[in-house]
């Protein structure tokens, strides 16, 4: 008699733990085939609050890190997720019927994009900040800082490579993320919790979530500790998370929904900008 397969137990990945949902629902997604594949957990408002939470305790710590040593924890990231490519790519192919070659791509892509950012968590600062001339006895710098915590709403399409397209920058300039995975594939961003589990990225530095989006878009746009939102968004969600926004003056990076997320554009540190705030530094020369 063969032995029954063991089921897996989806899970979200939050403050370096494994969670369900708070209020124990799930949703069901199917193999490409029809058949049934896991439960994913279907959070609430309630889980993004406490994911900002464990956000919070993390960032600071992971703010003061060196900028090459976040350099090397993301690039052990990359290798872990090289070696698991085959069951990420098969996790990819499952949720969207995709050939196996073209989901090998997104994870071969993903790869490539960790290494990128990775090169240039110890040089954005050189490319974003500046020594400004000024009409004093003064040297005068501007630097960057992280904001603190971002908030990520990823796309249904490339649900590896576009999620990690929008939190690599936000993590490589030492920001914390709470991030909502697609909704239609979520099983990718399962498997990324669990290499961020056993690698040496702090725990909180990256929680990811899963769910309705409509249910927690509200959350995101209004949540005060939340200092930036980015999001792929129709004209309806923008306009939501541009209202929500302003109440708590917080950035909003919005993306279209047809954004291309294999294109080399993608890999712009001008995107780091975008969860930076400058701070100018006087200093008076001879002193």
């Amino acid at each position: 008699m063969d032995p029954l397969a063991i089921t897996k137990t989806p899970k979200c990945y939050v403050g370096g733990a494994f969670i369900r949902s708070e209020s124990g629902r799930v949703y069901e997604i199917h193999r490409s085939s029809g058949e049934f594949f896991a439960n994913i957990p279907r959070c609430t408002r309630k889980d993004v609050r406490n994911a900002v939470e464990a956000a919070a305790k993390a960032g600071a710590g992971w703010a003061k890190r060196t900028p090459y040593n976040r350099a090397q924890i993301l690039y052990r990231l990359a290798e872990m997720l090289e070696a698991r490519a085959p069951e990420m790519a098969a996790a990819i192919q499952e949720g969207h019927g995709r050939p196996a070659r073209d989901s090998g791509d997104e994870v071969r892509a993903t790869i490539d994009r960790i290494v990128h950012f990775a090169g240039w968590a110890d040089k954005y600062e050189q490319v974003l900040g500046s020594v400004n001339p000024v009409a004093s006895p003064h040297f005068n710098f501007t630097v960057t800082e992280p904001m603190g915590i971002v908030g990520i709403l990823a796309p249904e399409d490339a649900p590896l490579l576009a999620l990690m397209t929008l939190i690599l920058p936000a993590i490589t300039a030492g920001n914390s993320v709470v991030a909502l995975a697609s909704h239609a594939a979520p099983y990718p961003s399962i498997l990324l919790g669990e290499m961020l589990a056993t690698s040496d990225l702090p725990g909180g530095v990256v929680n990811l979530l899963t769910g309705e989006r409509k249910e927690m878009l509200p959350t995101f746009a209004t949540h005060e500790h939340l200092r930036a939102v980015a999001a792929t968004a129709t004209k309806e969600e923008a306009t939501a998370l541009q209202q929500g926004a302003a109440e708590s003056v917080k950035r909003v990076i919005l993306h279209d929904p047809k954004t291309d997320w294999f294109s080399s554009s993608q890999d712009s540190p001008y995107a780091i900008r975008d969860f930076t705030e400058a701070k100018t530094v006087w200093h008076p020369i001879g002193a």
